[in-house]
């Protein structure tokens, strides 16, 4: 009784593993290679729209590689890194009024390998997500840094690991009008404000 168990359940067992291994396959070739790696052999990923975020993930890889070497960065003793900086150093604290279920963007230029401080807070919870656009990118792609929904702050330091613009979405979630004050520090020249996914003000810096 066993080995007839056996001898109809294997069939089966190797039947369903073929068929995984299958789809996996399928899947890796249309879909991950493409969007992961920029690698389209079947030409499925251009026709999806899959390829160009390969080609921009790839670069965007090879640019953290490259802001983890020393670059123009001259090496002090005990270790330290030292980064000549021409721009003037900037501060700014600014405040954003959102309105119920508004969202907002604002970002600042870097290029790369420079640094930018910063802490925000909010007057009620919000969903945020700091992230970039790389210069050269195609249009609506993004790299994301850090997403959280419902918070009221956030502060850290953000080293840009590619030449664009930098910063955040912030999106009131409530009923009510919700203010976020964002204080920052570095070498940043231009600031870019976001409104309904529409550019409605640039600020420079001098």
């Amino acid at each position: 009784m066993t080995m007839t168990v056996d001898a109809e359940v294997k069939p089966r067992i190797a039947a369903a593993v073929g068929a995984a291994l299958l789809v996996a396959g399928i899947i890796l070739v249309t879909v991950v290679l493409p969007a992961e790696f920029a690698i389209d052999p079947l030409g499925t990923g251009a026709k999806l729209g899959l390829l160009p975020l390969g080609v921009v993930g790839q670069q965007v890889d090879a640019l953290n590689k490259q802001a983890g070497e020393a670059g123009g960065a001259g090496r002090a003793s005990g270790g330290a890194i030292l980064v000549a900086q021409e721009k003037p150093f900037q501060q700014e604290s600014v405040d954003f009024k959102l309105k119920p279920r508004e969202g907002m963007e604002y970002k600042y230029r870097l290029d790369k390998g420079e640094a930018l401080l910063y802490s925000w807070n909010a007057t009620a919870p919000v969903n945020y997500e700091l992230h970039a656009e790389p210069d050269g990118a195609p249009a609506g792609y993004a790299q994301s840094y850090e997403k959280k929904n419902a918070s009221t702050g956030a502060s850290g330091t953000l080293t840009a690991p590619f030449p664009g613009i930098h910063g955040w979405y912030w999106e009131n979630t409530t009923d009510q009008e919700v203010t976020v004050t964002l204080k920052t520090a570095g070498y940043y020249n231009i600031a870019h404000e976001f409104r309904n996914g529409q550019p409605t003000k640039n600020k420079m810096f001098q």
